[in-house]
């Protein structure tokens, strides 16, 4: 079950623009093999959409959780996806709505 590949959204939200947010998510999904992208919304949130084991996905929502130096984080809201595997790398999306 650890093994398991779980796909969930994550928004974020605080001072979560502008600080380098989307990098810094970049980055640690990268190093702990989390696929997915990140993006920011219009209302000022970051929005994520992330995949990997329970234990990789997690470390990444810590991470979120926290955020780089200069960033905020009010609330991180996960919301749980369904299908399979649906990406191969992880990248920086386009802004979204």
């Amino acid at each position: 079950m650890a093994n398991e590949i779980r796909r969930v959204r994550v928004t974020v939200s605080g001072l979560v623009q502008g600080v380098g947010f989307r990098y810094f998510v970049l980055e640690r999904a990268q190093s702990s093999g989390v696929t997915g992208w990140v993006r920011n919304l219009r209302d000022g949130r970051v929005e994520a959409e992330i995949e990997g084991t329970l234990d990789q996905t997690n470390m990444l929502i810590d991470a979120m959780r926290e955020g780089p130096t200069f960033a905020h984080v009010e609330s991180c809201n996960i919301f749980p996806l369904s299908g399979g595997q649906q990406f191969t790398d992880f990248r920086v999306a386009p802004n979204g709505q």
